[in-house]
């Protein structure tokens, strides 16, 4: 399922973020690792190799890491340990948004990490597949903002988790996402009180900034909202065993109390991540609404100053228009006080007006 119709599918079976590999590109990185009971065994020399083991040896379980695999990789893997038609084309194409689901024997998990770019003020948004069954697990990633050996090493210093074969890899990956979101909710959070002081300075650009941000603070909620039912469904079947289909282990009561803790765990941090992204938005939305306040405040303050140095100008020139018309001079015309006066009393309600706005604050 895509994401929307304004965000199109693009191809990425020749491995790259943003954009298909130029014809002639070479391949990605794939490597195979082999273990029995949650130890690591040895390293297979290729697919088929990997492949062949586990069918032979149903204690062995493979891990295959695949880094910007491009379609022939992909397609040889598919082949090898018999995954899904519909899954596989999906991770060709790609830009899926974050979901689980089951082909038979089979788990198919897009996740979606982010990172936050300062300089740009960009989020950052990349893409992760595992396909997982009993005995082997395919990580396949389009980013480089996840290391999957960093990963792996962590696991295999617990063997005791990696005894949970796929689950326990698709928790080390999901952490690893998760753990990666902190850093650009707090990046972004920086740029957001910016922009908030800057509208509070007066900045008219601050607008402008404004409106990147939010567009980022959605791309950023658009990979992680959809992580909350991914965990839900992760977790159904822990909660109740009975629900455990033949792609995974079933651990004992022990083992499944422990992984569904693990997934907790994750989920918090997934919660946490949703409320301060949630928070994003309505606090881009309320500073914008301040932004356009301000921005009314000040027209209305340049008004009131156009419209106060119009009356205080008004009054003298009404009675000074009314001796410039031409008509014959009245009694009084030549009195030699009349001009004093006339000016004088132009002066004093000028400057009545004057005091009478300022008390007002319209000056």
């Amino acid at each position: 399922m895509n994401e929307s119709a304004s965000a199109p599918e693009r191809t990425m079976a020749l491995g790259r973020e943003k954009s298909a590999l130029p014809a002639g590109a070479p391949p990605g990185e794939v490597w195979t690792v082999l273990y029995r009971h949650g130890h690591r065994e040895r390293e297979a020399d290729s697919l088929a190799d990997a492949a062949e083991a586990v069918q032979a040896d149903r204690d062995l379980v493979a891990w295959v890491g695949m880094t910007d695999p491009d379609r022939e990789q992909l397609l040889e893997a598919a082949d090898r340990f018999a995954l899904p038609r519909l899954a596989m084309e999906d991770a060709i194409v790609a830009h899926q948004r974050p979901k689980v689901e089951t082909y038979g024997d089979v788990l198919f998990v897009v996740l979606r990490p982010a990172r936050y770019d300062e300089d740009a003020e960009t989020v950052d948004v990349g893409e992760i597949h595992v396909f997982g069954s009993r005995d082997f697990v395919i990580t396949i990633r389009h980013t480089r903002q996840i290391d999957f050996t960093v990963i792996r090493e962590r696991l295999e210093a617990e063997p005791q988790m990696l005894t949970h074969g796929p689950l326990a890899v698709l928790y080390g990956v999901l952490d690893q996402v998760v753990d990666a979101y902190a850093p650009a909710v707090a990046e972004l959070q920086d740029d957001i009180d910016e922009v908030e002081s800057e509208v509070f300075d007066g900045d008219r650009d601050a607008s402008r900034r404004t409106y990147r941000l939010a567009r980022q603070v959605i791309r950023l909620q658009r990979a992680v909202d959809p992580l909350a039912e991914v965990l839900d469904r992760l977790m159904a079947p822990l909660e109740h065993p009975e629900r455990f289909r033949s792609h995974m282990p079933r651990p004992g009561q022990e083992h499944r109390a422990e992984l569904r803790n693990y997934l907790r765990d994750v989920a918090d941090h997934v919660a946490a991540t949703r409320e301060h992204v949630d928070g994003f938005r309505q606090l881009l939305e309320n500073i914008t609404e301040v932004h356009s306040a301000l921005i009314g405040q000040s027209q209305n303050e340049a008004m009131k100053k156009v419209s106060s140095w119009g009356g205080i100008l008004v009054v003298p020139t009404l009675i000074s228009s009314v001796f410039g018309m031409n008509i014959a001079p009245e009694p009084g015309y030549h009195w030699v006080f009349s001009w004093p006066l006339v000016l004088a009393f132009m002066a004093l309600s000028s400057l009545l007006l004057y005091l009478l706005f300022r008390r007002n604050g319209w000056l």
